[in-house]
């Protein structure tokens, strides 16, 4: 999904984003979002930029607990509210397209699960090496195309172009033209789900039409979650 104005649809508020990630509450293997934040602890960053941050959650770590000066950008004005909310001052509504920041602002660039809705990729992967310092790093997490194989078999929808926008499979070419080295990490996660709700929450945030749920779907259900935690260096 790169259209701006449906994209600006789904996250006008938090709650497409809520149901989507309670799928998730309960993983067998080790959930994407610690092991991004591990990697961000190992980087050390001191100048962070989160782009398409959501409500804010990973960028008040960073402030909190890795003790970075953190400047966050959304194209949402309700989640640039949720992440001020949250006591990240430097927070703004932007584009990551068109970045109104100097060179060389920032040592780490974290754009989490964001990068697949961007309508030109090379523009906004240009602007973010831009306003890296000689060095720095972007962190970029994405899925694979095989994500969520079942549960979108069950509701009979494939994630339409998605082989087309950056995810797990072609993102390291995409990177590696803006970027001096490219490092890949793979996290494979099952989410067990209990609930029926969840995965009906779910199915209702998307913005388009798939099958309902089947009466007979035997729980708990499991879906495999397919990740890649991209390092690209300036």
């Amino acid at each position: 999904m790169d259209d701006p104005v449906a994209v600006r649809e789904q996250y006008s508020t938090e709650q497409n984003l809520r149901a989507r990630q309670r799928l998730w509450a309960n993983v067998e293997g080790e959930n994407a979002r610690l092991v991004l934040f591990r990697k961000l602890a190992e980087l050390q960053p001191r100048r962070v930029l989160e782009v398409g941050g959501g409500q804010g959650e990973l960028a008040e770590r960073m402030q909190s607990e890795l003790r970075a000066a953190v400047t966050f950008v959304d194209q949402s004005e309700r989640m640039v509210e949720l992440a001020r909310g949250r006591g990240i001052a430097d927070s703004l509504v932007g584009d990551i397209q068109a970045l109104p920041f100097e060179d060389g602002s920032f040592d780490t660039v974290v754009a989490a699960w964001m990068l697949y809705h961007v309508q030109d990729l090379d523009r906004g992967l240009a602007e973010i090496a831009r306003v890296l310092e000689p060095g720095g790093s972007l962190v970029a997490v994405t899925n694979s195309v095989r994500h969520l194989e079942e549960l979108r078999t069950i509701f009979d929808t494939l994630m339409r172009g998605y082989e087309d926008r950056f995810n797990s499979e072609n993102g390291e070419a995409s990177l590696s033209r803006h970027f001096s080295s490219v490092e890949r990490i793979e996290v494979n996660v099952v989410a067990v789900v209990d609930e029926r709700e969840v995965l009906e929450g779910y199915r209702r945030s998307l913005l388009y039409e798939t099958r309902p749920l089947p009466d007979d779907l035997e729980l708990p259900f499991r879906v495999h979650g397919r990740t890649t935690i991209f390092v690209a260096t300036k």
